[in-house]
């Protein structure tokens, strides 16, 4: 995780920027440390700042379709205010909280195709640069995996997983976006839903869990309107017999858009034999799902950069 940049800003002999992250994966909440090195250049140069920016690859739907874009969805000044002489090495060290709401980007070890980087900024002189994305790596918190192990182990498989940029309302959502991991269904709840999407919402005290499912060759409800919410706490993730949990949550959310939508019969019934079906798990199931994702987290990266120019209405629109 380390890139190296001539700030161009400066020109040919300005210092060069190396930033390395410590460790290999963060939790939501957690901290995010490592080390901004500077190297000087031919000439002395006043830094005036180091600042750090947090970027995500979100989707938007707008009239004419989807787009994608770059949204800075946090910014922290780790350090300024002191003068680089030529060829002098300096380390400044970091330790910056990750939003609770930041999106998870991998599940054991498996990525999940979502795109998330640190961009290093430095003034210098009256001057900034930001240079390259360092990716960042987010793994699920106890709790947030013990729901995903739950679908896991009652049938559902890893289909895909996204960020779109909107609130979903109703619920305490912080950041300008909100991730998507949508799944297919397990077989027992097959004849009533053709695929789920679930929702972390993450904060402090705990976990708002949201989940949306759309009936077989039926289209999503608009605005959110046919979802489930759920609320756990953090200390929740090793008391609760989350197979029998998240089983309710799918047969309530299965219930709520019966109510919803329409009442046409399903053509199966909802008979169960309350037995669950044991599966290999979410981590296997998103390491067959993950593989066949179009975009990497490497080229995501790069994909990231390229729309740059259309990310600019988003950050346009950060509150």
């Amino acid at each position: 995780m380390v890139f190296k940049r001539l700030l161009g800003a400066i020109g040919v002999g300005g210092p060069s920027v190396d930033t390395v992250l410590d460790g290999a994966a963060v939790l939501p909440g957690h901290v995010l440390s490592g080390r901004v090195r500077l190297k000087g250049g031919s000439a002395a140069a006043e830094v005036e700042h180091i600042g750090l920016d947090l970027v995500a690859r979100v989707e938007a739907e707008h009239g004419e379709g989807e787009s994608e874009g770059a949204v800075v969805f946090e910014r922290f000044t780790v350090g300024g205010g002191f003068r680089l002489g030529p060829e002098e090495e300096r380390e400044v060290p970091f330790s910056v909280p990750l939003p609770w709401e930041t999106p998870v980007t991998e599940l054991y070890g498996q990525p999940l195709g979502i795109v998330l980087g640190v961009r290093t900024e430095v003034g210098v002189a009256g001057a900034r640069d930001k240079g390259d994305l360092d990716p960042l790596t987010v793994r699920p918190l106890p709790v947030q995996e013990a729901v995903l192990e739950a679908l896991g182990q009652l049938g559902s498989g890893f289909r895909s997983a996204d960020l779109e940029y909107g609130r979903i309302g109703g619920t305490g959502q912080q950041l300008p976006f909100y991730q998507e991991i949508e799944l297919t269904p397990a077989p027992q709840y097959a004849h009533a839903v053709g695929e789920i999407e679930l929702t972390f919402l993450a904060s402090p005290a705990g976990l708002e869990v949201v989940l949306e499912a759309d009936k077989r060759g039926e289209p999503f409800s608009s605005g959110h309107d046919a979802l489930t919410r759920f609320t756990v706490r953090h200390e929740d993730a090793r008391a609760l017999d989350w197979n029998s949990e998240v089983d309710g949550w799918i047969r309530q959310l299965i219930a709520h858009r019966e109510a919803y939508g329409s009442h046409a019969a399903y053509g199966h019934g909802a008979e169960h034999d309350g037995h669950h079906r044991s599966g290999p798990g979410l981590g296997t199931a998103v390491a067959a799902g993950a593989a066949g994702l179009a975009v990497g987290v490497v080229g995501g990266l790069v994909a990231a950069e390229a729309v740059d120019e259309i990310g600019d209405f988003f950050e346009g629109d950060e509150e």
